[in-house]
């Protein structure tokens, strides 16, 4: 049986807005998409969103993992699906292009602290940096 997007909300714990049906519809088949390209997408399948409205969905959706924010390094946050399989990010230096890789060695954290000083680890944040094909 295939689930609604409100129903994946309420089985998260979350109430099924507007605003938050809104992001998850538009950020289906969208590539690593920072918050104005979701806030553009939104309003122009949804009608008029206020962007504080899509900071707070894109918030709430992060919180119940419904979604993944992550922050390459000189760039605004990019909010990704897929979620809860471990994988990470390629970046290209030129042109800002993301993509996902899949983790080398599969299990969470994937990478071990030379000194976790008293930490209990159970994620690293990889991201890969070079240059895509595209702009090779």
């Amino acid at each position: 049986m295939h689930q609604t997007i409100e129903d994946r909300i309420r089985d998260a714990g979350l109430r099924a807005t507007r605003p938050r049906i809104a992001v998850l519809t538009a950020m289906a088949g969208m590539d690593h998409p920072d918050v104005n390209t979701i806030t553009e997408t939104v309003r122009a399948q949804a009608g008029p969103v206020s962007t504080q409205a899509v900071y707070d969905a894109l918030d709430a959706l992060a919180g119940v993992g419904l979604l993944r924010r992550f922050e390459p390094a000189g760039s605004p946050a990019r909010y990704d699906l897929r979620v809860g399989d471990n994988h990470h990010h390629l970046v290209c230096r030129s042109c800002g292009a993301v993509r996902d890789v899949d983790c080398a060695v599969g299990a969470a954290p994937c990478l071990t602290a030379g000194d976790p000083q008293g930490y209990v680890i159970d994620e690293a944040e990889v991201t890969y940096w070079g240059t895509c094909p595209d702009c090779r």
